[in-house]
């Protein structure tokens, strides 16, 4: 890449990485605001987790949809009709008196949300070297982490202070000015280069979406993406601030504190995931499984501990919870080193629907178990019955590795038939690991 293709390159990469920055901070808006939402609507654990379950589930359900839009339109015109879409949610959000219409707007962020984060991801691959990609990926993670400092600091301080309307309304026009900077910067290939786009049938689409999952490497990333991401999504985007608040006793003030800790851990492990997934492309699995042994490890210490947790151990909660966020992009990555680029959408798409769908399900979960335990407003919280609502994460990881050693292996004996070998993970740490794009295991 010459010299003035490389700075168009970085400046179309900060555009991209802002619109997600926005979409991020759009997804994580209800969290710290919770028992504001609560007191304002009147409702119950139940009803707040089904805000964030819809939205959730709007999002899972059009993945695979826009995966397919962003290889016929483009996903320059992606982002900015899912800007435009989140804006209008928070405008929605921030006039909003009645549970129907506070529903309703979740359903516009969640929508606005499922069309961003791909079709950033699709302009990075359009724009960067295909060696580059997977350290590119993690940096758009990395300044998407922003968007939860974003929702966790400034926005907890405008709705304690001007107030409900003003926050959200001001989320919002933070949300349409990253729409106009996307119409005005962003391209969706290089200046001189083809633009992919291809208008495809119906059949069309479901032959590339069955290839895709027929190839075990796309399993591998599904499987990958459902187990990391669940847990950190699920304690930042709603059950995470009343829990450090309601169930650990912590002041509103420490509980911000703990929160931007995830964010900056997400962040900070975002890059050398992706340096260590470019330098070892056959061993992302073992990442996968080290992240998600260390979740579930931490979590059942939090569990087990009687009473409130050291503050200590709460801080390592969330630093480990928050590498499953930069761990969910290796799923993506599998994608890409598993399918050619016409079927790339799709394969995306699908990827991205696991990790969303395990969110939902522990969102929905941990909501309607405080509310059978006689727990679920923010005067009945309690520690015991937030405990026994975040256990049920252990059968969602057991379901994820289960999935990820079954395709790992049909991934291998695919890539032993192709002549391709997999480094010992002994060699892998002593620096000898293959480099070799090639294989996905």
């Amino acid at each position: 890449m010459s010299a003035r293709s490389v700075k168009g390159a970085w400046v179309v990469f900060a555009v991209g990485a802002l619109a997600y920055v926005v979409t991020v901070a759009n997804r994580t808006s209800l969290a710290a605001a919770g028992l504001d939402a609560q007191h304002r609507y009147g409702i119950a654990a139940g009803t707040l987790s089904s805000f964030a379950v819809l939205q959730f589930l709007v999002y899972a359900v059009l993945q695979v949809p826009i995966g397919v839009l962003i290889d016929r339109w483009g996903p320059r015109r992606l982002v900015v009709l899912g800007a435009t879409t989140m804006g209008a949610g928070q405008v929605v959000l921030a006039l909003s008196t009645d549970t129907w219409q506070a529903v309703l707007a979740r359903v516009l962020v969640g929508a606005g949300d499922a069309a961003t984060f791909v079709s950033v991801l699709r302009v990075v691959t359009n724009w960067f070297p295909p060696h580059r990609v997977p350290v590119m990926t993690q940096l758009v993670g990395l300044f998407g982490q922003l968007g939860q400092v974003f929702s966790f600091v400034p926005l907890v301080a405008l709705l304690h202070g001007p107030g409900w309307g003003p926050a959200y309304t001001g989320m919002g026009a933070f949300t349409l000015l990253a729409a106009a900077l996307s119409v005005i910067v962003l391209r969706d290939v290089p200046p001189g280069r083809d633009n992919p786009r291809a208008t495809k049938t119906l059949r069309e689409v479901g032959g590339d979406l069955r290839a895709a999952l027929r190839h075990p490497g796309t399993r591998l990333g599904l499987w990958s993406h459902w187990a990391t991401p669940f847990s950190g999504n699920a304690f930042a985007t709603l059950w995470g601030y009343p829990f450090l608040v309601s169930g650990q006793g912590l002041s509103t003030g420490t509980a911000s504190a703990v929160l931007t800790l995830y964010t900056v851990t997400a962040a900070g492990t975002g890059p050398l995931f992706g340096a260590f997934v470019a330098r070892h492309p056959l061993r992302r699995s073992w990442l996968v499984l080290a992240i998600v042994g260390s979740q579930a490890l931490v979590w059942a210490l939090v569990l087990l501990w009687p009473g409130p947790a050291p503050l200590v151990l709460l801080g390592l909660l969330v630093v480990v919870a928050a590498t499953g966020v930069p761990g969910s992009m290796i799923g993506f990555d599998y994608a890409r080193t598993s399918n050619p680029a016409h079927r790339l959408g799709g394969a995306t798409g699908m990827t991205n629907v696991m990790g969303f769908t395990a969110s939902v399900v522990l969102i929905l979960l941990v909501g309607v178990l405080l509310d059978a335990q006689g727990a679920g407003t923010p005067g009945t919280y309690s520690l015991d019955a937030f405990k026994v609502a975040f256990a049920v994460q252990f059968p969602l990881w057991a379901v994820g590795v289960a999935g990820i050693l079954v395709s790992r292996r049909q991934t291998r004996a695919l890539m032993a038939r192709d002549g391709v070998v997999v480094p010992r993970l002994r060699d892998v740490l002593r620096g000898r690991g293959s480099r070799a794009g090639a294989g996905t295991a």
